[in-house]
């Protein structure tokens, strides 16, 4: 940053920047009157949950053949989306994209969100919670559910440091602008600023450090859905027994994370005013980004099903023709048509890289994304290699009970009351960056007309 970065903030740009970003932290009735309905809504699921906490999981469709199900595609999807932090604010930002600079902390606070609750799915599909310490204290390390934990947690800790660390310089713009917000909010953000004061030693170390977690969280994030992806790739089971469950699960979290921005982002424009800031360019940045994840998705789809398909063994064949013409083709061809190569062919067109045309298509690709765990963890364990003999009707078949979708729908309104409170607590445009940017185009555009 230059040398000019010690009065920056005395600007009527930086000035303009943090009134228009800070209109939105104001703790107002519709937000409480929101997060009191996601309170009541998550007080159902937990009622749910204390009764399969009770009763254990039979109250749930899982059994012994087919033992994961929602709960576990859920884990996946939480994960897969949680990645997106990584792609935009790691990748593209140390490549050097300045677009991506307002997008930067939509994609954190997603980032953060879903993977401090993807831990908690986890535990709703154990039947013993009070046994997950043991996961630490005997954990194997031969057992890829131990190096799934270990990377989730690891990639939490540094996506929640990169938040905060690129929060500090807004948090002490903000501190002195937050009239009628209450005083604690102020109190907080005078505490977590830490003396910021701008200085342009301050800002070589924040520079530092926010690169060295950048470069942390690229292979923590490759390794956080590969670990999760070798969860089904080291077994024999048809549908799994792959090796290219790695890139093939990356390419799909993409995919996930790109939609929930794009969703994002669509909201916080228009419930927050920040037209100027999430601007139409950003929509059609964003499109072309999810047209080049989805491109190399769609590639490994078609690599995952036409080699089995090729060679056709007997349980291969019966688990694609399960997918394909099966009790799961209406899921598994929503996927790829409405989930996948629309959503492709479409945003290849500008008119439907607009707002509004985005936002619709990347809610069809995030409900497809979330189908696609679905199909991943379900169809492959109701064709197990020992004939299903000598069982209840109900073994043959899973379908998820109202208490799974509860507690699933309890996971979702979490990661939901989550990003709210982040977005309605702190800016949701990093202020100093976007301020600088917009600085140095003015003094561009000054020596231009001189």
């Amino acid at each position: 940053m230059s040398s000019k970065t010690e009065n920056h903030y005395n600007s009527k740009i930086a000035d303009k920047v943090a009134n228009d970003v800070l209109k939105s932290v104001n703790i107002g009735w519709s937000f409480k009157i929101w997060f009191a309905v996601l309170v009541v809504a998550l007080g159902v699921c937990v009622y749910s949950y204390s009764i399969q906490l009770r009763e254990g999981l039979g109250v749930t469709g899982l059994r012994d053949y087919v033992s994961w199900g929602l709960y576990i595609a859920t884990f996946v999807f939480f994960v897969a989306a949680s990645l997106i932090g990584m792609l935009i604010s790691g990748v593209l930002g140390l490549i050097g994209y300045d677009w991506i600079k307002p997008i930067g902390r939509i994609a954190e606070i997603i980032a953060v969100a879903f993977a401090a609750i993807a831990g908690l799915v986890i535990v709703s599909d154990m039947g013993r919670p009070d046994r997950l310490p043991y996961v630490f204290m005997y954990g194997r390390f031969q057992s890829p559910i131990l190096w799934d934990v270990t990377v989730v947690t690891t990639y939490f800790i540094l996506s929640g440091l990169l938040y905060y660390v690129t929060l500090i310089p807004d948090l002490a713009i903000a501190k002195d602008k937050l009239e009628g917000r209450p005083k604690l909010l102020r109190k907080a953000y005078e505490i977590m600023s830490i003396r910021w004061i701008h200085s342009n030693e301050q800002y070589r170390m924040l520079y530092r450090i926010i690169r060295i977690l950048l470069i942390l969280i690229i292979p923590t994030a490759f390794a956080i859905h590969t670990v999760t992806s070798w969860l089904f790739a080291v077994t024999p089971r048809p549908g799994w027994d792959s090796t290219i469950f790695g890139p093939y699960f990356l390419s799909g979290a993409f995919v996930a994370g790109a939609a929930a921005v794009v969703i994002a982002m669509f909201f916080f424009r228009n419930s927050y005013k920040l037209q100027d800031y999430l601007t139409k360019s950003h929509f059609d940045k964003m499109g072309k980004l999810l047209v080049l994840v989805s491109i190399v998705y769609l590639y490994f789809n078609i690599n995952e099903f036409l080699v089995p398909g090729y060679k056709l063994k007997k349980f291969d064949l019966i688990h694609l023709e399960a997918l394909f013409a099966g009790k799961h083709a209406i899921t598994f061809w929503f996927t790829q048509i409405a989930g996948l190569i629309l959503p492709i062919i479409l945003l290849m067109f500008k008119p439907f890289r607009k707002p509004l045309p985005m936002t619709i298509i990347s809610v069809f690709v995030l409900v497809g994304a979330f189908l696609k765990r679905y199909l991943i963890v379900v169809p492959t364990q109701e064709h197990p290699y020992l004939p299903v003999q000598h069982v209840p009707e109900i073994f043959h078949v899973y379908f998820p009970t109202w208490n799974e979708i509860a507690i699933t729908s309890g996971s979702l309104i979490l990661v939901i009351m989550i990003i709210t409170l982040l977005s309605k607590l702190f800016p949701v445009i990093p202020i100093w960056e976007v301020a600088h940017d917009m600085e140095k185009k003015a003094e561009k555009q000054k020596i231009e007309n001189e």
